[in-house]
């Protein structure tokens, strides 16, 4: 069992949950802020939050969900993951399809916000730990692997 100084995959994937949390928060103080540059400011943050949720959803399917769904028994929980993946991914590309100026946009974004902290509590709660638990999962390796197609996945994003 790894220490809690040290980082393993789970840690990575729940840094990045807290910073999309911190982005949706400050999109929703700019929903309430008047000014010229609002508009602006909000279809850029909301790109942001599109971009890291799509990379953050590729790197948990293609590396952490099959290898949590070899290790553990309760596939349940991986399969709801993946549709609430899925129903994200759908909100993400209507936002990314939409102008500000689109009357349902803020909206959208405010879903997809409810979407991502629903999903990112239970990773948090159910999913983490089990992951934890798995001896046959090696987190710490895992990681690095992770890290390294996010850098991949951001890299060709920008």
């Amino acid at each position: 069992m790894a220490t809690r100084s040290a980082k393993d995959a789970c840690d990575l994937l729940d840094a990045d949950h807290k910073a999309v949390k911190k982005m949706f928060k400050e999109y929703e103080e700019l929903t309430n802020s008047r000014g010229r540059s609002v508009p602006q400011k909000k279809m850029d943050l909301a790109r942001q939050i599109c971009q890291e949720l799509t990379v953050h959803a590729q790197i948990e399917e293609e590396i952490f969900y099959p290898a949590l769904r070899a290790a553990i028994k309760d596939t349940d929980l991986i399969a709801e993951a993946e549709v609430e993946h899925a129903s994200a991914k759908d909100l993400i590309a209507q936002i990314q399809g939409m102008g500000e100026a689109d009357e349902m946009f803020d909206a959208k974004v405010t879903v997809l916000g409810e979407y991502i902290d629903h999903h990112v509590k239970e990773e948090k709660n159910e999913v983490f730990p089990k992951a934890r638990a798995a001896r046959k999962l090696d987190l710490m390796a895992m990681r690095e692997e992770l890290a390294t197609r996010k850098e991949e996945l951001m890299g060709q994003e920008a």
